[in-house]
């Protein structure tokens, strides 16, 4: 309760960064209990699977029937805890699934997360989960360009490019707490130009409504 005297509580987890805000909170009992999104935090609305799992019937998945005696070597795919089936190239799969996401070609909001130690691809559509927005890097170059910037901030234009906008460019993409545990985010520009990853994602806001 909030009488409690233990401080774990009211402190804020390593997976909260960036979902929530790290100095929003009431002073006195409810202090750390109660918590804030950060302000560019979201919690999805929920899709529905069907498209998702059309698409991997489609992109080479085998039904636990035809592989129920060869499941060692291939990657079981989850949709939403539900076991469909199993992959054999999941690094293709991965990458073929974050481009249509980036594209819009399925929901922004889906989760795709490959746990590369138990051999599992996790993909999840449900409501309820807590995304935030962040920056896309393709060969340790930004996509956000200038003419980007210029267009957002351009207000006498007939047709105003929003924050929406860059998610279906391709340019931003919404991440949950477990999606991140399987990316490399940089916190700063200087930890793009240390980094040797082809790709990462970028760290957009971590602070809520009352720090700005």
């Amino acid at each position: 309760g909030r009488d409690g005297k233990i401080a774990k509580p009211r402190q804020l987890h390593n997976t909260h960064w960036g979902m929530v805000c790290p100095a929003e909170t009431p002073e006195g009992q409810a202090c750390g209990l109660v918590k804030n999104l950060s302000l560019m935090a979201c919690i999805s609305v929920g899709s529905i699977s069907a498209p998702v799992i059309e698409f991997l019937q489609e992109w080479g998945l085998e039904s636990l029937e035809e592989s129920a005696s060869d499941h060692g070597t291939a990657t079981k795919v989850f949709v939403n805890g539900v076991w469909i089936g199993v992959h054999r190239d999941a690094p293709s799969l991965v990458r073929t699934l974050r481009r249509l996401r980036r594209r819009d070609d399925i929901s922004s909001e889906v989760s795709i997360v490959r746990d590369i130690r138990e051999r599992e691809l996790r993909i999840y559509t449900d409501a309820g989960r807590v995304c935030r927005p962040l920056f896309i890097v393709e060969n340790q170059q930004l996509l956000l360009k200038k003419e980007h910037i210029r267009r957002l901030t351009d207000k006498e234009s007939m047709e105003p490019y929003t924050w929406s906008d860059l998610r279906k460019e391709g340019v931003i993409e919404l991440l949950d707490a477990e999606e991140e545990e399987t990316v490399m985010i940089c916190m700063t520009p200087d930890d793009l130009e240390d980094s040797r990853a082809n790709e990462a994602v970028g760290h957009v806001s971590g602070a809520g409504a009352s720090d700005h």
